[in-house]
């Protein structure tokens, strides 16, 4: 009965949760709704997976994007002020 009480409470806490992942800085997410917006004509639907690391003394920040349309992208940008670079998935796994 517990495991149940705890699994449905997960599921309400989950589902409450928004589509963005968290993220240490979540301005840069803003930031890529925007670009993908503008290039490739994509309102998202939702983030797949959102990663940020660090390449030498720079952040990268990586994510896969579903578009309203179906269409999926994997963004990825290198530092601060790059713009994302978009990579169409061809087949649902990229």
């Amino acid at each position: 009965m517990y495991r149940s009480i705890a699994a449905a409470t997960v599921l309400a806490l989950a589902s409450a949760l928004p589509a963005y992942a968290q993220s240490s800085d979540p301005a840069w997410l803003d930031q890529l709704q925007f670009e993908i917006r503008a290039a490739k004509r994509c309102e998202i639907s939702y983030l797949i997976r959102v990663h940020e690391g660090h390449l030498g003394e720079k952040t990268t920040y990586e994510a896969r994007v579903q578009c309203l349309d179906g269409h999926m992208y994997d963004a990825s940008r290198i530092g601060e002020d790059a713009p994302f670079v978009f990579t169409q998935c061809e087949r649902q796994v990229c």
